[in-house]
């Protein structure tokens, strides 16, 4: 008896799964998830990702033994994994869900579509996102978005599974190689993607607006989805669906909660837009997205600031900490991201792609398009954006006065007095002595001088934008990227550079 393939990528769960339902109404189905091994060499990868996989197809088979069936693991590079599985058995068709990921996916895809049509099998991809796969016109996208938003969720129902599919231990070991996987990062699975979601609903979400930018605060207020929609655990169709329904139930009275949803929905939306960057033009993972900007940072890359950002040694007491939070937890908030990659392509005068692959690996939450979308946006280099230069000192006075963020993540600065604490590398040799905090030994000195170094910066890059070629590359790149979203409300359209800074609210 012939049966539906269902493969699993980055969509670990079993509810509003298109492929699945799809593949359901079909006939019987049989489930898989393939550990690929070139899929976990490529740069990005970390063993944190491997496991929170791990964490969400355990709960995945789960579900599906409660019906019957089960998820067979595979190892193997996919072309040979499908050869593998016809011709034991030929199955009707493949399932799977529509993937923007990184370049290795992007090859790996057409060599599958190679493979199905060598063996005269019809692939049905569905929509994962609210993005658009072949888009023509930029204009289209925003009703594209809603439609797909408002779509009813895909009822998976009582599935029928292949009777004659191999009996099989369920096992999934991690690569060797793979590292990193950090002690207090979140747990993958559906049943916690929903009781993160519910729990934001409910209570936390009153502390969105004004939370989300403090590191101090951002923990809580942020709904905290990102990796479970990362890797597909949770649909964004849900989590969009369940907050307008929330929000509809509100009394009139909840207004602050009521402007916590309605700008987490407006996240939501930007999250999908920044992916179709990368749908539309999968090279900006590796090359710029705007050319005229070539060669402004590539020959000057400097590996001694580089490790120092890595090891959390830059000597500003905010990017270390943050390093460190990140390191330990996999998770940062978006302000503190931002701040991260301007001081990496600014004062270090760092290219943003090895920047990128490490933040990746750094990453839970790791979502190709907004990835290096948003790497781009903020070394300059989309030339459409507005320049976002975020200044270390001040984003702690503002977000940290009291040192409590970086205090917690480097115990060192706990002797340090509340008035150095924000500029350590100032302390008066005294001071250093009777706090037993000496800078460039047990703090470290700043790698440069930051205003100086910015200021530099920032004018290496206005002069290359001010060049003729990089003017007039500019309308391509307008046509092609920038966001078309019309504003409702009863005030002014923002201008140009208002809406820049609205496009980086996408955190959630």
């Amino acid at each position: 008896m012939s049966y539906e393939l269902v493969w699993f990528k980055r969509d670990l769960r079993w509810q509003d799964h298109a492929a699945l339902a799809e593949a359901g109404r079909r006939g019987p189905v049989r489930c898989i998830y393939v550990v690929e091994p070139e899929l976990w060499l490529q740069p990005d990868a970390a063993l944190q990702h491997f496991e929170f996989v791990r964490e969400s197809l355990q709960d995945l088979d789960q579900a599906l033994r409660a019906q019957g069936g089960c998820l067979e693991i595979h190892v193997g590079e996919l072309p040979e994994v499908l050869s593998h599985i016809w011709q034991d058995n030929p199955f009707a068709r493949l399932h799977s869900h529509q993937e923007t990921g990184n370049g290795w996916t992007y090859a790996r895809d057409l060599r599958v579509a190679a493979w199905c049509k060598s063996h005269n099998v019809a692939w049905h991809e569905q929509a994962q996102f609210g993005v658009v796969r072949g888009l023509k016109n930029r204009n289209l996208w925003q009703a594209a978005w809603e439609k797909h938003m408002a779509a009813p969720m895909q009822d998976v129902g009582p599935l029928r599974f292949w009777s004659d599919a191999p009996a099989t231990n369920w096992a999934m070991h991690a690569p060797q190689h793979l590292t990193h996987n950090p002690p207090l990062r979140q747990r993958g699975g559906r049943p916690l993607a929903l009781a993160t979601l519910h729990s934001f609903l409910n209570a936390r979400s009153l502390g969105y607006r004004g939370g989300i930018s403090s590191p101090l605060t951002a923990p809580d207020a942020c709904s905290r989805l990102s990796a479970y929609l990362a890797w597909g655990c949770i649909s964004m169709r849900e989590v969009v669906q369940h907050t307008r329904a929330h929000i509809a139930q509100l009394p009139p009275s909840a207004t602050r909660h009521r402007a916590g949803l309605t700008a987490f929905i407006s996240r939501l939306y930007w999250h999908c837009h920044f992916i179709q960057k990368l749908e539309s033009e999968p090279e900006i993972e590796w090359r710029n997205m705007h050319r005229g900007y070539d060669g402004l940072r590539e020959e000057d890359f400097q590996s001694e600031h580089f490790e120092a950002l890595k090891a959390a040694r830059t000597g500003w007491p905010m990017v270390d900490a943050c390093v460190v939070m990140l390191r330990e937890t996999g998770w940062l908030n978006f302000r503190m991201r931002a701040m991260l990659v301007s001081v990496a392509a600014y004062p270090l005068w760092l290219h943003w792609r090895p920047v990128g692959e490490w933040l990746a690996t750094q990453f839970l939450d790791y979502e190709p398009g907004i990835h290096w979308s948003q790497l781009q946006m903020q070394s300059g280099t989309t030339g459409i954006n507005t320049t976002r230069v975020y200044n270390p000192v001040k984003q702690a006075q503002d977000h940290d006065p009291h040192g409590t963020f970086v205090r917690r993540w480097l115990p060192v600065l706990r002797r340090v007095p509340d008035s150095w604490l924000l500029e350590p590398w100032l302390m008066p040799q005294q001071v250093q002595l009777s706090s037993g905090v000496q800078v460039g030994v047990d703090i470290a000195q700043p790698v440069v001088e930051l205003a100086a170094a910015t200021r530099e910066a920032k004018q290496r890059l206005h002069s290359r934008r001010q060049t003729p070629e990089v003017k007039a590359g500019k309308s391509s790149v307008v046509e092609k990227h920038a966001s078309r979203k019309t504003f409702t409300t009863r005030k002014a359209k923002p201008t140009a550079s208002q809406a820049a800074k609205q496009q980086l609210g996408f955190d959630f």
